[in-house]
């Protein structure tokens, strides 16, 4: 048993080491200017690239690859899927030439398996476009009464709502 013990210790330092390694050669690389080049990779693949919309969700990326061949040749095709695996219904495709985008975009209202595609160009995603900014107040809204903090004050005819006056029902004979 206490073999076995350090035999487990032993390769967790192993591991350990290798951690560290990997670590210093990742931070080493971030360090670099690979950051910034890889914004502009991101730009350059982006100018390749083309938004596919209301693709059929039973259509493969090799139907989709076949429909641009025409434009140019394509580097992947990308069909997105949610969370269990099912298609969302949109595409991006890649192609190798700056020049195959424009064909592409010639292809908007094309049909595939009996829907019509929507193409146009891809967009650069911007970082912090899509930041959660919390709830801010309306400054055309103002509200019945001011919030006071303390106990809640209670109208002395009862708990809840105000009841409104409402007209009475009237019945009719069938």
């Amino acid at each position: 048993m206490k073999k076995r013990l350090k035999e487990i210790e032993e390769e967790a330092g192993a591991l350990r080491e290798l951690q560290a390694k990997v670590e210093k050669e990742m931070g080493s690389a971030q360090d670099s200017p690979g950051a910034s080049a890889t914004m502009a990779e991101k730009e350059e693949v982006d100018s390749r690239s083309i938004y596919v919309g209301n693709v059929d969700y039973g259509c493969t990326p090799e139907e989709v690859q076949q429909h641009f061949q025409s434009c140019g040749t394509v580097n992947r095709v990308t069909i997105l899927t949610d969370k269990f695996g099912q298609p969302k219904g949109f595409a991006y495709v890649e192609f190798v030439e700056v020049d195959a985008v424009q064909n592409a975009l010639l292809l908007n209202e094309s049909e595939l398996h009996g829907r019509q595609l929507k193409v146009s160009a891809k967009r650069t995603n911007i970082p912090g476009m899509k930041q959660y900014r919390g709830r801010r107040p309306n400054p055309f809204f103002r509200s019945r009464r001011p919030f006071m903090p303390g106990a809640p004050m209670y109208p002395p005819y009862g708990y809840g709502r105000v009841p409104r006056y409402r007209r009475p029902v009237r019945y009719r004979p069938y």
